[in-house]
């Protein structure tokens, strides 16, 4: 059976506490009545309701007693009903916190505005300390989690709804924190991709596929710590960056490392300044925002030229 990402989340978690009694599942209130970390481990198990800052804060006294909590709601319950919360908790005082964002970018589809979440990467990007992770497929969540569960650092893990999608092939003894690239076997490139999170990485494997010049290189940690240490390495690829990513362009993954790289054109695709103000599935959301295939290949013919040049 495939997980989305959610719920390859809670599937890990619960596999995890079953050796790690310090594990400890927060929730506010969107687990569920058979959540798997409440029917194996009901005992470190708590459903807070809808508390997301409490939920923070009792999160920061648990890890102060020892715990390893995973906190898990909405993304942009997360981090904007939360952030002051987090900006104390997590980034000033590092406590060893784990949030589990689900709903992340417009996952949401029909929810409307009040549950899409495109602002979460550049608040958290602000507060320092904060790991910021944004991985694609269930493998890579599975990853993703199993990591979070043994740093002592703070955690945001970025997640989107029910998408089933097949993680990109990665070294099983490697670290997340290692970018994956796929594409052009040549070296340096006129443009490199760079996906984060699950539709960007769809999006990207298929240009890479149509574009054998282009290389896309997979990133899952976005944190400033991280962003910072694939510069040199991004830098033997190209001179171009195409950051993916569902997110606005300002505060986001481009933005920081147009930052880090002043001597490199770092182009955004993104999800634009429109409000999404009506309900529809993702697909539907993202086409309004004007985040996707085609609205990308237009964009990286603008960037270096038909098809045919390159």
């Amino acid at each position: 059976m495939n997980f989305s990402g959610r719920e390859a989340y809670k599937a890990e978690l619960a596999e995890l506490a079953c050796d790690n009694e310090k594990i400890v599942c927060l929730e506010a209130d969107l687990g569920g009545k058979k959540h798997v970390f409440q029917q194996k481990h009901p005992d470190r198990f708590l459903n807070l309701g809808i508390a997301e800052a409490a939920g923070i804060d009792m999160a920061a006294g648990l890890a102060e007693g020892g715990f390893t909590p995973f906190f898990s709601t909405f993304a942009p319950f997360a981090a904007l009903r939360s952030a002051e919360s987090i900006k104390l908790a997590m980034g000033y005082m590092g406590k060893n916190i784990k949030i589990a964002a689900a709903y992340g970018g417009v996952s949401g589809g029909w929810f409307g505005t009040t549950h899409h979440c495109l602002e979460d990467i550049a608040v958290l990007q602000s507060f320092q300390n904060v790991r910021i992770v944004c991985p694609h497929g269930e493998e890579e969540t599975r990853k993703v989690v199993r990591e979070a569960a043994t740093s002592p650092e703070p955690y945001y893990i970025r997640l989107s709804r029910n998408e089933v999608f097949q993680s990109l092939d990665r070294n099983p003894n490697s670290s997340c924190r290692e970018i994956v690239y796929q594409g052009n076997e040549q070296g340096v490139s006129p443009l490199c991709v760079i996906s984060v999170g699950e539709q960007a990485s769809e999006l990207c494997k298929q240009i890479v596929e149509e574009y054998p010049s282009i290389i896309h290189a997979h990133v899952v940690y976005v944190d400033s710590v991280s962003l910072k240490s694939y510069v040199e390495e991004l830098r033997t690829i190209s001179d171009r960056f195409l950051v993916v990513e569902e997110h606005r362009a300002t505060g986001g993954t481009a933005s920081y490392l147009s930052l880090l790289l002043p001597e490199c054109k770092v182009y955004s695709h993104d999800c634009g300044e429109k409000w999404p103000s009506y309900g529809g599935n993702h697909t539907d959301v993202l086409r309004y925002l004007g985040f996707g295939l085609q609205e990308l290949k237009q964009q990286i013919t603008d960037i270096i030229g038909e098809k045919n040049d390159f």
